[in-house]
């Protein structure tokens, strides 16, 4: 059985990317067009696996990890930041509210999947 993947990003052509990385491999993936979107979509249904992007409209990745991390179900579940923001003090907010990895934008379909594998299989 495949490992559930969703995606969350507002940028169309980075859903599509790393929706096809994901796929190619194996993996199921569901995308979300923002963090309310992705929240929503989070609490129908188990994923295995989260990606979220930071800046979004609506609500942004942090907050989508904090809503996250609250229920049961995601307390332990992998979440990653795939996002253009860098600097160390993003990347310290991020294990702040729970993320579980930090990949930086344009992102290597290769290192994705190897990060991916490590963290679901």
């Amino acid at each position: 059985m495949s490992k559930k993947i969703l995606t969350v990003d507002d940028s169309a052509s980075i859903r599509q990317m790393v929706s096809f990385t994901l796929k190619s491999a194996g993996y199921e993936v569901a995308e979300a067009v923002d963090g309310n979107a992705g929240l929503s979509k989070a609490q129908g249904a188990q994923f295995d696996l989260v990606l979220t992007d930071q800046n979004m409209p609506g609500m942004d990745g942090l907050t989508l990890i904090r809503s996250l991390r609250k229920q049961a179900s995601y307390s332990s579940t992998p979440i990653l930041m795939l996002t253009t923001e860098s600097s160390d003090q993003m990347k310290a907010l991020g294990r702040a509210a729970g993320a579980s990895g930090w990949l930086v934008k344009p992102f290597d379909p290769q290192k994705l999947l190897d990060v991916v594998k490590r963290l679901v299989g």
